[in-house]
């Protein structure tokens, strides 16, 4: 590789380093080109940029960009050396742990992974890496943790709301029962009587009393 293919790579990696704020550094080693082109096929699948380039090539692009940022990815870079760049921090773990499953082997090997600024070292530390939260996921959380005060407190006044409509509706039938037995009340005392016949009354005394046995003698002389 000439000099000017070697300041080439590296550029190319410098773009790379500050496009993307996560990256792996992964060890293909003992991959068949088969596998490492389906390797390639579930990175592009995934958006995953995966690039292969020599450890003191990615050691000048990363120094150039920040002496000190990147000081403990460097003892990473031995062998043979796969990046993985993403947008998403734990995809290019959830494509080397499928991938892993999916051929029956350890490869590839986590070397590093630098997410957001922090540095996870060796393939010990995969299967977090598959488990971390991304941006919107913990947007999604936080989220809906303030969603669930408001909830409660609308479901709240929803339950209070029923209750005032059901006491509402019950009071309006109690009225609606009262004031129709008033008014029955009120068309029953308001109907006319029926005249009731008058009663005969006996003749008075003098009328009906026979006369004494004194008057009733006839007078001789």
């Amino acid at each position: 590789m000439t000099k000017d293919q070697k300041n080439e790579v590296i550029e190319l990696l410098k773009g790379k380093f500050s496009q993307y704020s996560n990256f792996y550094v992964t060890d293909t080693e003992s991959l068949t080109v088969a596998q490492v082109g389906k390797l390639r096929n579930a990175c592009f699948n995934k958006q995953v940029e995966m690039k292969v380039a020599k450890n003191t090539l990615i050691k000048k692009a990363l120094e150039s960009l920040d002496s000190t940022k990147y000081t403990g990815v460097y003892d990473s870079l031995h062998k043979v050396t796969a990046l993985m760049f993403s947008e998403n921090p734990k995809d290019p773990a959830l494509i080397i742990s499928s991938f892993r499953k999916a051929i029956n082997g350890e490869r590839p090997v986590l070397k590093a992974a630098f997410i957001n600024g922090d540095l996870y070292m060796g393939d010990n530390q995969l299967k977090a890496l598959t488990q971390i939260k991304t941006k919107n996921e913990l947007i999604g959380e936080v989220i809906g943790l303030l969603q669930s005060p408001v909830k409660r407190v609308l479901a709240a006044l929803l339950h209070h709301h029923e209750k005032q409509a059901t006491a509402a509706v019950s009071t309006t039938l109690a009225e609606t029962e009262t004031k129709t037995a008033a008014d029955v009340i009120i068309k029953v005392e308001g109907e006319e009587k029926p005249e009731i016949a008058a009663e005969t009354k006996p003749a008075n005394d003098a009328e009906t009393k026979p006369a004494n046995d004194a008057d009733a003698k006839p007078i001789t002389e």
